[in-house]
């Protein structure tokens, strides 16, 4: 099977049905595999579908194409959503989501790593990805590429001091090419992100570290575009969307729950919401 190869496209439905597909792919998967972090990726579909589908520069036919945007899920924990996106644009079989945490050495584990192709770095271990991006964007400068950078960092994420050491850094080097974006669904695996370790005012906080912001809605696909053409928001600047989303988003009994971060539904569940949801069988003979 020849996969297909990528152009950019702004057809809001075709992003649209890229977000859904990502949302039922997400459920679908865990519920196979017992397991994944269901509730963190179902708040990224809307961001990725934008990313993938009407922003980013690639090419599924050849993932090392050298003049291609990079992207990093900083939080990978989030990784169900990537995998979802990356089979719906070309990088592989989409056969293959059958496999996510289900076989031995899967291309598909818990948190994604660079076996995948489409896959730039392995995350999970939280608050690398904003400097792995900030090295990518300055190793394209240095290589005289146009290639942008964007990295989706979760916000509880936002706890741990290398991300700011690497914010301090990137405005230092006047990175305009490398493009944050916070996932801002205020809950993190055991509560609410401002009981554990307050962020607000987190907007102020990246302006004061020397970077162009804007507060966007998450799951507002035209916002998102409109937002994403727009970058850098101040020239020699890096820039930080703060997306805010909905954990859980589109499975209404996960929605704002700090309990799914880590949970999955039954098989009993998953069949009671399966015409509702137009969700496909959970096997295929």
């Amino acid at each position: 099977m020849v996969l297909p190869v990528y152009k950019a496209s702004e057809n809001i439905d075709t992003i649209r049905e890229a977000a859904d597909r990502i949302r039922k792919d997400c459920i679908r998967m865990s519920t196979r595999a017992g397991t994944g972090h269901l509730g963190p990726a179902l708040s990224l579909a809307e961001i990725l579908a934008v990313l993938y589908k009407g922003v980013m520069r690639y090419d599924a036919q050849n993932p090392k194409w050298p003049e291609r945007d990079r992207f990093i899920l900083s939080k990978g924990h989030g990784c169900l959503a990537l995998y979802s996106m990356l089979s719906q644009a070309g990088f592989f079989e989409r056969s293959l989501l059958d496999e996510f945490c289900s076989v031995y050495d899967t291309m598909l584990p818990g948190h994604p790593e660079i076996k995948l192709p489409g896959v730039e770095a392995n995350t999970g271990s939280l608050g690398h990805g904003i400097a792995l991006g900030m090295g990518m964007a300055l190793a394209a400068r240095i290589d005289g590429r146009d290639s942008r950078v964007f990295v989706v960092t979760g916000d509880g994420e936002l706890q741990e001091g290398s991300n700011w050491e690497a914010a301090m850094a990137a405005a230092h080097h006047r990175l305009d090419n490398l493009i944050v974006i916070v996932d801002r669904n205020k809950l993190q695996l055991g509560d609410f992100t401002e009981n554990i370790s307050q962020l607000e005012p987190l907007a102020d906080k990246w302006r004061s570290f020397g970077w162009g912001v804007r507060v966007v809605d998450g799951h507002n696909i035209e916002e998102l575009l409109s937002t994403f053409k727009q970058v850098p928001f101040v020239c020699g600047k890096p820039s930080a969307v703060i997306a805010s989303t909905i954990k859980g988003k589109g499975l209404a009994i996960a929605e704002n729950k700090v309990e799914w971060h880590y949970k999955v539904l039954t098989p009993q569940q998953y069949e009671e919401l399966k015409n509702e949801m137009s969700l496909e069988e959970l096997c295929h003979e």
